[in-house]
């Protein structure tokens, strides 16, 4: 079994630009925000208005094939801010994009995921997602079918929206599936009022979270898994072993988020 861990290109990593301050981090904090200057943007893949797929230009990664979907033009941006449509559009835009890599042919698996605030392990302010390309490893080897499943918070067609019950960290997951990639307005909805409902609702507002996306059904579904970032539990940092909420928290904070949610949205 493959227990390799990734390894990080320190000589690449020191280079990279980052506007979050991490202390003693070593990068370049005074680049200014390449994602800005669209202008001297190269290798780009495709774009969608002021979405932009291109190549990462800092691979610090071996053996991966890394890229970055630049989100908006918008520096302060965040899926929690956009408008409805500006939305829905970026969700649509970035499944086309991992589907386009996941369907290659050319790597294990592929990753998609994004990071936000200072506890995401992100490097810039400027909304971006990532989607990364492992040549010999399989990312989704310790997730299972149980991590996307919980308590439910609504569904529309073929989209739900639950509390995990067996969250891939801890301790409140919030996941949203189209079981067939239909749907997709509604799906990106939820993932917008999931991530609003994290930066102002849950723990009184986090200012950091992740979402990563899965493949699920045979790769004909997708699940949005938000996993918002607190500092991590010692269970997990040091034994890999998840914490949950109990079944009554979670009860609770599933009905809290379907009051949040719903504006005819789930049923």
């Amino acid at each position: 079994m493959d227990r390799n861990p990734l390894v990080y290109e320190y000589s690449i990593g020191k280079r990279k630009p980052y506007d979050y301050d991490y202390g003693n981090r070593q990068g370049n904090q005074n680049a200014g925000c390449p994602f800005c200057d669209v202008a001297h943007l190269t290798n780009i893949y495709e774009k969608n208005g002021d979405k932009i797929w291109l190549k990462n230009k800092y691979p610090t990664l071996q053996d991966t094939d890394q890229t970055i979907l630049i989100e908006s033009s918008d520096h302060q941006g965040d899926i929690s801010t956009y408008t409805r449509e500006d939305n829905q559009e970026l969700m649509k835009f970035g499944l086309k994009c991992f589907q386009k890599m996941n369907n290659s042919g050319r790597y294990e698996s592929v990753l998609w995921y994004k990071n936000f605030g200072p506890k995401s392990d992100g490097s810039l302010t400027h909304p971006h997602m990532q989607i990364v390309g492992l040549y010999h490893k399989d990312g989704y080897r310790d997730i299972g079918p149980d991590n996307f499943k919980g308590f439910e918070v609504g569904r529309s067609r073929s989209v739900e929206m639950n509390l995990s019950a067996y969250p891939v960290q801890g301790y409140q997951e919030v996941n949203i599936l189209t079981q067939d990639n239909t749907n997709l307005e509604t799906w990106a909805d939820l993932i917008q009022k999931g991530a609003q409902y994290m930066r102002s609702v849950l723990s009184h507002g986090v200012d950091s979270y992740n979402l990563f996306f899965y493949p699920i059904n045979d790769g004909k579904g997708t699940c949005c898994k938000i996993i918002p970032r607190f500092y991590a539990s010692p269970y997990f940092v040091g034994y890999k072993i998840s914490q949950v909420d109990d079944s009554d928290t979670l009860k609770w904070e599933a009905e809290r988020l379907k009051g949040f949610v719903n504006g005819g949205i789930l049923h």
